[in-house]
């Protein structure tokens, strides 16, 4: 099959073919570090953490991805001020807005690094490239797509009605489309029109304005992307991504500034789904939300990882009080497998051609991972037969595991669980592995004792006993084995 994904922009699957051969280039939106991330944040991250994970290991391309990081912002302006008209934000007094963007990022740093979630490429923050901005601005000036607000306030418009296209991704009339908010409208020619530039105003700090030909201020939060994006991969690039909540009016506005100033941006438009909290938007007010940090707290990062990159990324995920529960019974099991033929003698090492055929359809069909994590759970039973057909002493039992184990190795390192699993030592998923093979394999003994007196009533008892714990018998000519169903 051939890789495929769903463009947001054309509404259609479409075959992916790379801008520059052997190469994908992917940008991505990170956080606006205004305060700590919530699990929309890390559910896009983990997405797009896979996605480029596939596009490496699976198709052997050279990828170049950027997540950047919104480090001036109103909301953080306004986290800033509220921290020296109060005296105090949580632990953190009269904190100035570049140290809170800074404290707050370096804590989504943490989220994702407890994830598992690979370091992208680049990480840009908006501050470090204003020059870029400048350059991006003028061009749409000159040619006719932006002007300078003739009120003295110092900001710089996009004109929407300028460009014939506005509204093109998210399939809008201007007519149609609410006003953009982000700026005093006093200025625009249009209440649609949004900010390229925002002049500085004596309720900010100084430190958070920059000379530009328009005279000092800050830049808008959709150029800031635009600006970046281009820097780093290109005029025109392969994929961009985010939330769902990010179509518009931020994505719609980035690819119109920046196809109104000739740049072909991305080929792709990828965007995740949202997280709810058992079928309800997740609300603060109404106290039905869960973080990241609450979520280690619940369960191994192994679990929450598996519970957060399980759904395909495009659909909502549901979160409900069983969830991580759920996902630790499922990947504990792939766990203790890998660990079993590890302890058997089988190398993990693994190459490309081990991927399994239905995991890597699964996966060039628009990244499906519930399919693909079928794949796995087959390999993984498949593989607990193979240990358990022969007696751990006999030298056919790692042979005879090794394709299912390596198997199960690609796909869990793709899938970024292998980093986060404990394969070393007998203590956790492993350990356990063990202490029940034990308790198995010593009811199967009493059970083949009691079908070998004729007891059918005591044989049938116990397989009853292991089909409730969830675990398979199969009898064969060698004996009965086990499995985790």
């Amino acid at each position: 099959m051939t890789l495929r994904f769903y463009d947001t922009a054309t509404a259609s699957i479409r075959d992916f073919t790379p801008v520059h051969q052997g190469e994908a280039r992917l940008y991505y939106c990170g956080a606006t570090v205004q305060g700590r991330p919530h699990i929309g944040h890390v559910r896009s991250a983990l997405v797009f953490d896979i996605l480029t994970r596939w596009l490496r290991d699976g198709h052997g391309y050279t990828v170049t991805s950027v997540r950047n990081v919104t480090d001036i912002d109103d909301k953080i302006l306004a986290n800033s001020l509220a921290s020296f008209a109060d005296g105090f934000q949580g632990d953190h007094p009269r904190e100035a807005w570049w140290a809170l963007a800074y404290r707050f990022e370096k804590i989504f740093t943490e989220a994702y690094g407890a994830l598992g979630i690979e370091d992208p490429t680049y990480e840009p923050r908006a501050t470090g490239h204003v020059p870029e901005m400048h350059e991006l601005i003028t061009e749409l000036i000159q040619a006719g797509h932006a002007y300078p607000a003739e009120d003295g306030s110092g900001d710089v418009y996009f004109d929407v009605r300028s460009w014939p296209r506005y509204g093109e991704l998210t399939r809008q009339r201007v007519e149609d489309m609410q006003d953009a908010p982000d700026a005093d409208p006093r200025g625009k020619r249009d209440p649609r029109d949004f900010a390229l530039w925002k002049g500085h105003k004596d309720s900010d700090p100084e430190t958070a304005a920059w000379d530009s030909p328009w005279g000092r201020g800050r830049p808008g939060w959709h150029l800031e992307c635009s600006a970046m994006a281009g820097k780093y991969l290109g005029d025109t690039f392969d994929i961009h991504g985010g939330g769902l909540d990010l179509r518009f009016p931020h994505h719609e506005n980035e690819l119109a500034q920046s196809a109104a100033a000739g740049r072909g941006f991305a080929n792709f438009w990828l965007h995740n789904g949202l997280v709810t909290y058992q079928g309800e938007k997740m609300s603060k007010s109404i106290g039905n939300t869960i973080s990241p940090e609450e979520m280690v707290q619940m369960a191994r990062p192994l679990a929450v990882r598996y519970y957060l990159g399980q759904a395909q990324y495009r659909s909502v995920l549901d979160y409900r009080p069983t969830s991580l529960e759920e996902a630790t019974a499922a990947v504990e099991r792939v766990e203790a497998f890998l660990k079993a033929a590890q302890e058997a003698g089988v190398d993990l090492g693994w190459t490309p051609a081990e991927i399994p055929a239905n995991f890597r359809e699964a996966m060039d069909d628009d990244l499906n991972v519930p399919r693909a994590l079928g794949a796995l759970h087959d390999a993984v039973r498949a593989g607990n037969a193979a240990l358990h057909s022969v007696p751990s002493n006999d030298d056919a039992a790692p042979s005879s595991a090794a394709g299912s184990a390596r198997a199960v190795a690609a796909m869990t390192e793709i899938l970024g669980l292998r980093q986060l699993m404990d394969l070393d030592g007998a203590s956790g998923a492993a350990g356990e592995h063990q202490a029940l093979d034990h308790l198995v394999k010593d009811l199967l003994e009493r059970r083949a004792a009691a079908r070998a007196s004729k007891d059918w009533a005591e044989a049938d008892r116990l397989r009853d006993t292991l089909a409730t714990a969830g675990v398979q018998v199969a009898d064969g000519a060698g004996g009965s084995t086990w499995s985790l169903g």
